[in-house]
């Protein structure tokens, strides 16, 4: 096979656990392998983009497991120039006697030759603007989902502002909700 990045890192991402292999070849194409493992807490997700600048890495490949690789894109994506994100098919093992270290050096080993797909991470601002107007959705179904509650109780309980008012969480119905409590 042809290696396209001479040194590149694939990561093996967990909950609490980033295993990272640096592989790096050389003229005549003998690959050597270092790998150290690092916590999902940030301080130690710079630490391990600021080993990887030291070693001289500015090519990373991960494998997408839930949600889990979001921070460590977030970390690494400032000094690294390509962080590549794919889905687990594209780099599963052959079944055997698997580890994490050896599901980064497979991984570090199937991105020096260009062999893993991509998927598409787009730029941080729109990152952010998704992640606002996504909350902004929830919020509003959840504040739905709330005001049919309500009218459910105001029916289960005998009170029939329902029929009455056409919105029985408007003016009206606080108003009239409010003096029959008293």
């Amino acid at each position: 096979m042809k290696v396209v990045r001479k040194v590149c890192c694939g990561l093996d991402v967990h909950k609490t656990l980033v295993v990272a292999t640096v592989a790096t070849t050389n003229a005549e194409g003998i690959t050597s392998y270092e790998q150290r493992s690092f916590g999902t807490i940030y301080r130690e997700l710079l630490e391990l983009r600021d080993w990887l600048v030291s070693v001289g890495c500015d090519s990373v490949c991960m494998e997408s497991t839930g949600k889990y690789w979001i921070p460590v894109y977030n970390a690494l994506e400032t000094r690294i120039s390509e962080v590549c994100l794919t889905h687990p098919k594209y780099v599963r093992a052959i079944k055997g006697k698997k580890t994490d270290k050896k599901d980064s050096k497979w991984i570090a080993d199937l991105f020096k030759e260009d062999l893993v797909r991509a998927s598409f991470i787009p730029p941080k601002p729109l990152r952010e603007c998704r992640d606002i107007s996504r909350y902004r959705a929830k919020l509003v179904r959840v504040r739905s989902s709330e005001r049919c509650r309500y009218q459910d109780c105001l029916t289960t309980s005998n009170i029939g502002l329902g029929s009455v008012l056409s919105d029985t969480t408007g003016a009206t119905a606080r108003a009239v909700t409010a003096s029959s409590t008293r």
